[in-house]
């Protein structure tokens, strides 16, 4: 079994689930790490026993070295320079959500891969749930008929974070990148990544500029609420909804329409946090008509105690060990990070705007 070794970008928290997941994976060498506050990579390694591992305070000098694979677990805002760096370097990489800061830096990632001809994976651990992939079997079964309409996000009453998440130079946007790019991965995955056209949004951050509700209501300048109306290629309509903080328990359930069945899809768990996806469902229902009436159908849930983190983790592993096709690829990814970025634009024209078709030349 080949030995690949693996290099880690960034040593902030993030960085812990990754090495922790490597060293759970016989045929992974953690080689190298790296992060710009001097010291900190060489504390990293002491942390997680990574004695052989070398230590750098760049990930230029990181990817000199003889690696097969990077995990890139920076701030948002480095992610661009840090990924376009090592496919140059001709480096397999993993990226941690969310891709990218701006659109455009997306579309070149995707670019430089296909130059580079390396794996580029997406970070999105939902996807290993086995719930997850039974709605995404449910949806393209065909079960629903014609999919017309499909509303998906959620929100938590307060849930605000601080520090890099509501910069907008280091993270980009707020909530819809943190919290919203899950919730438009379960419903495009679950589609086949259908691609839009329009968006009209709106986006405020009412509760994060307001001191009564964030310590650092001054420093906020990013959303944390959002709401849009996504028209795709196909005719299908998207209604996406996500919020960090709001006077309400949830934004309700995700819901599939067909013109056979429909399919109403509720995240897991209870408390001021269970309405945001977290790759975890908590029950699904069909509904349909059987001999004229009206039917409900509760899917069962498959209990289970997947380490979704590690679960996408060794996919990626084995896809640069076997020479397979990236687990997530970032050009499905493209198409979530083309949505954000016409919600932003949306919320600031204050009207519908339209998606440049011509990014899906790339």
């Amino acid at each position: 079994m080949r030995t690949i070794r693996v290099g880690i970008i960034g040593s902030g928290s993030i960085a812990r689930f990754h090495a922790e997941a490597y060293k759970r994976l016989p045929y992974v060498e953690i080689a190298a790490i790296s992060d710009v506050v001097p010291g900190r990579a060489k504390q990293f390694a002491e942390a997680q026993g990574l004695t052989e591992a070398a230590a750098f305070d760049s990930h230029e000098e990181l990817l000199k070295l003889p690696l097969d694979a990077v995990s890139i677990c920076t701030p948002n805002v480095a992610h661009y320079r840090t990924t376009i760096d090592s496919l140059r370097a001709g480096k397999h990489v993993l990226l941690e959500k969310p891709m990218s800061v701006t659109l455009a830096e997306a579309v070149d990632m995707v670019k430089e891969r296909k130059a580079a001809g390396t794996v580029l994976s997406i970070g999105f651990q939902p996807r290993y749930d086995p719930n997850m992939k039974l709605l995404c079997e449910i949806v393209r079964s065909g079960r629903l008929g014609d999919i017309y309409y499909v509303e998906v996000g959620g929100g938590r009453r307060r849930g605000m974070p601080g520090g890099t998440f509501i910069r907008k130079e280091l993270a980009g946007a707020g909530v819809l990148a943190d919290l919203g790019c899950y919730s438009l991965d379960l419903a495009l995955n679950a589609l086949g990544h259908p691609r839009p056209v329009t968006v009209s949004a709106y986006a405020s951050n009412l509760f994060g500029r307001n001191p009564k509700y964030h310590p650092e209501a001054d420093k906020f300048e990013v959303e944390d609420f959002g709401v849009a109306m996504v028209r795709f290629e196909n005719g299908l309509v998207l209604q996406f909804k996500i919020s960090w903080a709001m006077h309400m328990d949830t934004l309700g359930p995700a819901m599939f329409l067909g013109t056979e069945a429909g399919l109403k899809v509720t995240p897991y768990g209870a408390g001021p946090w269970s309405g945001a996806w977290d790759g975890r469902i908590g029950a699904m229902t069909l509904f349909h008509d059987e001999f004229g009436r009206h039917t409900q159908t509760e899917i069962p849930i498959i209990e289970h105690q997947t380490d979704l983190f590690f679960e996408k983790v060794r996919d990626f592993a084995e896809a640069v060990r076997d020479g397979k096709p990236a687990p997530i690829p970032g050009e499905q990814i493209l198409i979530q990070q083309a949505i954000i970025d016409g919600v932003l634009r949306s919320a600031k024209a204050g009207r519908e705007v339209e998606i440049d078709a011509g990014i899906w030349e790339v």
